[in-house]
């Protein structure tokens, strides 16, 4: 130990001093009006430029991981319910963010949904718009002149009930199943031909949609075709096999038709009016009809019935044949309105929709269902 202090003699250095180090007075101890690094509260306000950002604060951190997490789950939930499988860690990733993106493309069509629809999280929920197009062959553009094509001017005034269902009278199949081949066209021809011979012969049979795409010639297969095209078709091929031997697979094949198989044929067909209470009136009478209709909404639709807006789903742009069997009124669980509608069978199986089937507003032309309605004549 020193004998004396450090700094200096005596205890000079643990004395207190009455002034500041850096200063006279106590101005080091007085608050400054301005800041440091200018003048008014400059410093004080968040800057937007550059890297200059506010950190999150750890509440908006849990809240985005807690979003995140809802969609992993939710996507592997998807998987499991539709035996999704993916080839390898970079196409689970690409479909994970498809199916992320489509959960805003949900959002915005049940945002644009006027009627009772609800639109989720359905078996297409990883494709891209591009892709579920595939699935989409309804091709007006390939419509061409017919001999055998009447068009009708007007149906009979007949009093119609509230709601009517051809499925009640044996009249139509059960719901089939396209795939990823784009078909439509060729389900929404045969199950207009097989309404109309049940009707007339008392007989319900399964026809070949193999057929027609494998020996349309009119049309292309899996790429795509059109019921008016393919009621000709029939004629010049000589009529359909059932099901059972010529069965469907989803891809274009070789024709193999037999003509001494042949159950059902087709004499011609006939164009609709596009007013919808003559469409029901005629549906009522005769059978269910063969019609194209703007897809949009269905990639999504989990049941209800669809009236979305205008520009989401615009009647001119047809790329997808089904059938009207029915017509019904719902009424509105809430609001307690009445909503006419039409009962479309589709051709996406029994797990789309409701059962298969697709229910969509009747009376103002929603997504084109009124502007190509046709239907075969069979003997």
């Amino acid at each position: 130990p020193h004998g004396q202090q450090i700094l200096g003699g005596g205890d000079h250095d643990r004395r207190p001093h009455g002034i500041h180090m850096l200063g006279g007075d106590d101005h080091d101890r007085m608050p400054h009006g301005p800041p440091i690094l200018g003048g008014g509260d400059h410093d004080l306000r968040p800057h937007n430029r550059g890297h200059h950002h506010q950190v999150p604060s750890a509440g908006v951190h849990k809240k985005l991981y807690n979003k995140r997490l809802n969609v992993v789950m939710s996507f592997r939930e998807f998987m499991l319910d539709h035996n999704k499988t993916y080839t390898g860690h970079q196409e689970f990733r690409k479909r994970f963010s498809i199916f992320h993106q489509n959960l805003h493309r949900i959002k915005q069509m049940q945002r644009g949904e006027k009627g009772s629809a609800t639109y989720g999280i359905t078996k297409f929920a990883d494709l891209t718009e591009s892709e579920f197009h595939q699935m989409l062959g309804f091709k007006p553009e390939l419509r061409r002149p017919s001999l055998h094509r009447q068009q009708v001017h007007s149906v009979p005034v007949v009093r119609l009930p509230t709601s009517f269902d051809w499925r009640e009278y044996n009249v139509v199949t059960p719901v089939k199943n396209q795939g990823m081949c784009g078909s439509c066209w060729a389900f929404s021809t045969i199950g207009n031909v097989e309404g109309q011979w049940a009707l007339k012969n008392h007989e319900l049979l399964s026809l070949s949609e193999q057929e027609l795409v494998d020996c349309d010639s009119e049309d292309h297969g899996c790429e795509g075709g059109l019921p008016e095209n393919a009621y000709d078709s029939i004629m010049n091929l000589g009529g359909l096999e059932s099901e059972d031997d010529y069965p469907y697979n989803g891809h274009d094949g070789t024709c193999h038709m037999d003509p001494g198989k042949v159950e059902v044929k087709v004499n011609g067909s006939l164009e609709l009016p596009q007013d919808e209470d003559q469409l029901a009136r005629w549906l009522f009478k005769n059978g269910p009809i063969s019609i194209g209709i703007n897809a949009n909404p269905l990639q999504f639709y989990t049941g209800g019935v669809s009236h979305p807006l205008r520009f989401l789903c615009k009647p001119k742009d047809l790329d997808h044949g089904m059938l009207i069997v029915g017509f019904g009124t719902h009424t509105t669980r809430y609001l307690h309105r009445k909503q006419p509608f039409w009962l479309i069978k589709n051709s996406w199986g029994t797990n789309w929709g409701e059962q298969g089937y697709y229910r969509v507003y009747r009376g103002d032309g929603t997504c084109g269902v009124n502007l190509m309605a046709t239907s075969s004549i069979v003997p």
